[in-house]
């Protein structure tokens, strides 16, 4: 406190006041406004003075503390603390002082305005809250007389206020009666003006009041004038209401006014329903007439707009009428109308199905598919007004047939269109090759073909996808998110396109005497080689790419990929082996006619080759060379280096014959019959028409062995001369010279030619064969 005393007066002490002067109480009043600063901020002690709750709050030698002792607190400062300490604790202390002393002279600052606004505001409240206590004893005293005034007039109109509503009743009751008996008169007013419902309504008021007092004679005969009046209104409700000149709203009208009169209702429902048939069936008239022949029927969505907003519309508003004005009919009343929609919705989808087989010869969907979208549309509202009638669902079923239908088409469109591809190709096959420009090759013409029915079967399906499109009303439906995708569009119109391009392929496979004959050889190859391309790779892209399109189901069956691959490479094993046997029919022909033509007993000595062989080899070169435009070379088994420089004695067995010569004696000839056999018996079987592979070679091979063992077939049936089978010899071996290199093994051409010659051998009586040299002369120079 010394120290507090030396630090000098407060910033905010006035000069001569001191904490112990005449004005001692200048402290507590300073600690009274610190208080009540506390209390104005929501300040405890504890918060105002800035520091922690301490264990002990009645310590006192605690400066924050409510309970301190500057004497207590002093003494344990100087028992405690060294002289330097106590010296830090007065200066510390000092500028706490000062420290407080500004702040609290800051905050009385700062909060000056506040008070003076505090005071003006509590001194004006006081005025006010004087004038408001003198209003409210004003208003006090007023409301008394009020009181006072009103319990006197009450008192005084009592009696009065009972003959006033006495006499209220008395004139409604006046009022009433008044339009009772100016009920004839309005009625009559009513019907000349043709105010029909208004008519209605008065006779409606009126009725049970004239019932219940029809016993009086007054109301009795207004009871029998608005019954006169009432049956010549009913009577002119029924004239207009059989006219049928006025819509269905007008005719709804009539019949709510009819009923509201108590006309029988089964009358009028009958009157109503054959009013509505005259009316709807006038539509289906108007749209019978766009389907006549004489004038040009409109496009498909144009009709069904027309019957959607005429017939379908007029049997809404029929539907909706009649529920409404016939409810108390029951399940009998909605019986009759679900028949009567039944029988004229039948008549609507015949016209409308009539007019979309018009539509199935176009390739486009677009315009067909909005048009049974609004047809679905439309028919919703009365099939949900009229779901015993069952109209959605035969609009569903008649969506659904064109579906199947349009897939129909379209698998005749791509049927078509892989017959209009091979009759090009016949064209291009036949067409004269002009001198120096050639035509398409077989590579070109299958390039064109495969790409033309990928494309026709792409277009196929972008055209079908539009029933399934997500904005189409009925594409939600179970047809159209299973079976049409699964069995119409993958197994009816893919699978079944490409069964049926099989089926064709495989027609062409027929006898020579029939189609078979008429059929190019060269478009046999190229079919066999495009059912081998669909094995290999067409046939799985197609359906991914309609499995990914439609997102075929897996609870419907299907056929698999393999299956198809499976029958499309046995249509092309079966064309190319047709194939063959076409190539080698023409080249036996042509060896087989050199044979029986020629009078081989008596030919000249052989000077050259014979011309047919040499069209045998061109021709052979030329199917070579058109095979291997689509297959590829095959495997062939290794060649001798000699197989061009054999030559063919007369049969092979005459070598043979010296090594046997010994064991016969001279008196005993040889049998050369007997020796042949003997070759057969350990010669190699050869299989004619074994199996074609895909390839060139194996192509060949089978062509040529056919050739060949027509020639031999043709040989043994002959009797031949000395040069006869000089000839033969000559041209077999000219044979052997070129032919052994198309064929994958060339022992099989050497032993057919060698049984060719040896065969002539034995049917020639002056076997002399010709020297190799001189044939091979006669050879080279052919």
């Amino acid at each position: 406190m010394a120290a507090a005393a030396a630090a000098g007066p407060s910033p905010g002490s006035r000069p001569g006041d001191s904490p112990e002067g005449p004005e001692g109480e200048a402290p507590e009043r300073r600690r009274k406004a610190h208080g009540m600063l506390k209390l104005y901020y929501g300040l405890s002690e504890g918060e105002a003075a800035g520091r922690p709750a301490g264990p002990d709050p009645l310590d006192p030698t605690d400066l924050n503390g409510a309970h301190f002792d500057p004497e207590v607190y002093l003494d344990k400062l100087r028992r405690e603390c060294p002289l330097a300490q106590l010296m830090d604790s007065e200066t510390d202390m000092v500028r706490q002082i000062r420290a407080l002393d500004s702040d609290m002279q800051t905050l009385v600052y700062e909060n000056y305005n506040k008070f003076i606004s505090a005071t003006d505001t509590i001194r004006k409240m006081k005025n006010d809250f004087r004038k408001m206590e003198d209003e409210m004893d004003r208003l006090a005293t007023n409301m008394a007389v009020i009181t006072d005034f009103s319990a006197r007039i009450s008192a005084t109109l009592q009696d009065r206020h009972e003959r006033i509503t006495k006499l209220a009743g008395v004139h409604a009751l006046l009022r009433k009666l008044q339009f009772l008996f100016e009920l004839p008169s309005r009625l009559t007013k009513c019907v000349e003006l043709g105010a029909y419902g208004q008519a209605v309504r008065y006779q409606g008021r009126a009725q049970a009041v004239l019932q219940q007092y029809q016993h009086l004679p007054s109301f009795r005969a207004i009871q029998d004038d608005c019954q006169v009046i009432t049956a010549r209104l009913a009577q002119q409700l029924r004239q207009r209401f059989r006219e049928g000149g006025s819509g269905a709203p007008e005719q709804a009208e009539c019949v709510e006014l009819l009923l509201a009169l108590g006309e029988p209702a089964e009358e009028l429902c009958e009157e109503f329903l054959a009013h509505a048939r005259g009316r709807l069936e006038e539509e289906l008239r108007s749209l019978e007439a766009e389907l006549g022949p004489s004038p040009p029927a409109p496009d498909v969505l144009e009709f069904t707009d027309h019957g959607g907003s005429g017939f379908v519309g007029g049997l809404c508003q029929v539907a909706a009428a009649y529920q409404e004005l016939f409810a108390a009919q029951g399940p009998a009343g909605a019986e009759r109308l679900a028949a009567f929609a039944r029988e004229l919705g039948s008549r609507y989808f015949a016209l409308v199905e009539r007019r979309l087989a018009q539509e199935q010869g176009g390739g486009d969907n677009s315009l067909l598919v909005r048009a049974l979208d609004r047809f679905h549309r439309r028919l919703r509202a009365p099939g949900a007004l009229l779901a015993a009638a069952g109209l959605a669902e035969a609009a569903t079923e008649i969506v659904e047939r064109v579906a199947r239908e349009r897939l129909g088409h379209h698998l005749q469109g791509l049927r078509a269109a892989f017959l209009g591809c091979l009759t090009d190709v016949r064209q291009a096959l036949a067409a004269p090759r002009v001198a120096g420009k050639e035509g398409p090759g077989l590579a070109e013409l299958l390039a064109n073909v495969a790409s033309s029915i990928l494309s026709h079967i792409k277009a196929s399906l972008a055209a079908v996808h539009l029933f399934t499109a997500k904005e189409v009303s009925f594409s939600n439906k179970p047809y159209f998110r299973g079976e049409f995708c699964s069995q119409g569009v993958r197994e009816g119109l893919i699978v079944g396109f490409i069964r049926s391009m099989c089926q064709t392929a495989q027609s062409f496979c027929d006898s020579p005497g029939e189609k078979g004959g008429a059929t190019p050889p060269a478009l046999l190859l190229l079919l066999s080689r495009l059912c081998l391309d669909y094995e290999t790779a067409t046939i799985s892209y197609i359906l991914t790419l309609t499995d990914e399109q439609f997102l075929v189901q897996d609870q419907f069956p299907v056929t698999p990929v393999s299956t198809l691959c499976a029958e499309a490479r046995e249509t092309a094993r079966r064309l190319l082996t047709h194939y063959v046997k076409v190539q080698g029919l023409v080249i036996s022909q042509m060896l087989r006619k050199s044979v029986e033509t020629r009078d081989w007993l008596s030919t000249l000595e052989p000077r050259n080759v014979r011309a047919v062989m040499k069209r045998v080899v061109e021709d052979t070169t030329a199917i070579d060379v058109q095979v291997g435009l689509l297959y590829e070379e095959g495997v062939r088994k290794a060649q001798s280096s000699d197989s061009s420089k054999r030559t063919f004695s007369v049969y092979s067995s005459s070598r043979q014959q010296g090594r046997y010569a010994p064991s016969y004696t001279p008196s005993a000839p040889m049998d050369t019959n007997l020796l042949s056999n003997i070759q057969k018996l350990f010669s190699e079987r050869i299989d004619v028409f074994s199996p074609v592979e895909f390839n060139k070679v194996s192509v060949l091979t089978g062509i040529i062995k056919i050739s060949l063992k027509t020639l031999l077939e043709c040989v043994r049936l002959r009797t031949f001369g000395r040069f006869g089978l000089q000839q033969v010899q000559v041209d077999c071996h000219f044979l052997q010279l070129y032919l052994w290199r198309f064929v994958a093994d060339e022992e099989l051409v050497h032993l057919l030619l060698d049984e060719v010659v040896a065969s002539a051998a034995l049917r020639c009586p002056d076997p002399v064969p010709m020297e190799p040299s001189v044939v091979e002369v006669i050879c080279e120079r052919g």
